[in-house]
């Protein structure tokens, strides 16, 4: 299956949480608070939203950070997902 957003939506893949220790060992994901950094796995068509043209910044393959209580959380062939309209995202890290 495949999640196609429209509008500004984004389709998102939360980034697994990685702690490293002061020797360099690589912590895999804690019971910690997920991380708000995501890739960008699909992007909407963009155009007119709510009366407002919107141009698409994001793109797919883009790692970002979006705000804590954005999106809706989705489940599609056991891969955990978030759609969340562009403006819930804050930057793309480069």
């Amino acid at each position: 299956m495949k999640l196609v957003p429209l509008g500004d939506r984004v389709v998102l893949k939360q980034l697994e949480a990685e702690e490293t220790t002061k020797s360099g060992i690589v912590l895999p994901g804690q019971n910690k608070e997920k991380p708000q950094q995501a890739e960008v796995i699909a992007v909407g068509p963009g155009g007119i939203v709510d009366g407002k043209e919107v141009k698409m910044e994001v793109k797919k393959g883009d790692k970002v950070i979006f705000s804590k209580y954005a999106g809706t959380e989705v489940k599609l062939d056991n891969e955990e997902l978030i759609v969340v309209r562009q403006s819930d995202i804050l930057a793309v890290i480069k």
